[in-house]
């Protein structure tokens, strides 16, 4: 009896030290950010430009239909668009870890590579999270109707991060495949206007040529940002069923990338 009480601690407490793990590295990027504040800064650009010339010259041309004011319609889809940007080259860091002789140290502590990934992939995600406020208040200050509710905003917090998870992963993938800075730059420069465009940031599905479409559908950014619009201008959505995509996307993503990790260190 006693013995089956140890073995049933053992695999709890692995978790813990897990969990423990994940989340230090997510409070090792929140240190980052605090003495690189110029960083925020210059990212807010991007999204900024977007919400204002390309939203607010769309919304006076009327040449996209939607069901809300176009501003309202894009907002979402710009913050989507900022988790995207800011994950898909997270990578680098990781190659940069590797030459610096930090992710081999970090390979030879007892932290499982499922955790050491995980934590890189949910630090992207609070990245994404403080990044994704700026948007928000952004488009707050232009007039986008967001909703107030805390539990809609805590969901919407959940799906930025689990987004930005699944792209940091996925810019870990193809660091463990490329091996290299240079051509990492150039994958992630080559797919991130593909995912941003074959989704519906900026134009409802319907209006997409069918084999758009199609992308659309396998898309993980389209479900960010459907879960995403209907959270935060209180429209119906399928939110569940997008907050399951994401999940499952992650996970995934954390799996592949944990299996290419020791490449990074050879």
């Amino acid at each position: 009896m006693a013995s089956g009480v140890v073995t049933l601690r053992r695999p709890a407490a692995a978790w813990r030290r897990s969990g423990n793990r994940v989340l230090a590295l997510c409070l090792v990027e929140l240190q980052k950010l605090r003495h690189d504040r110029k960083e925020l800064y210059t990212r807010a650009i991007q999204p900024a430009l977007w919400l204002l010339i390309f939203g607010e010259t769309f919304s006076r041309l009327h040449a996209i239909p939607t069901s809300v004011p176009y501003l309202d319609y894009l907002a979402p889809g710009i913050l989507a668009q900022s988790v995207l940007f800011i994950s898909i080259f997270y990578g680098i860091q990781i190659i940069w870890e590797r030459d610096a002789g930090v992710l081999a140290k970090l390979m030879a502590t007892p932290t499982p590579r499922f955790a050491l990934v995980a934590g890189k992939a949910f630090a992207a995600g609070v990245r994404a999270l403080v990044q994704g406020v700026v948007v928000l208040v952004l488009a707050a200050v232009l007039g986008v109707a967001l909703t107030d509710n805390p539990l809609r905003l805590l969901a919407v917090a959940a799906v930025v991060i689990l987004s930005a998870a699944f792209f940091a992963t996925l810019s870990i993938v193809l660091a463990g495949i490329v091996l290299s800075r240079e051509r990492l730059m150039g994958i992630g420069q080559a797919i991130t206007m593909p995912l941003f465009f074959a989704s519906n940031a900026l134009y409802p599905v319907a209006l997409m040529p069918v084999w758009v479409r199609a992308i659309s559908r396998v898309n993980p950014l389209s479900y960010e940002v459907n879960a995403l619009r209907g959270l935060l201008l209180d429209r119906p959505a399928a939110v569940g069923t997008d907050l399951a995509v994401l999940v499952f996307a992650a996970g995934v993503g954390i799996t592949v990338a944990s299996a290419l990790l020791p490449r990074l260190t050879r």
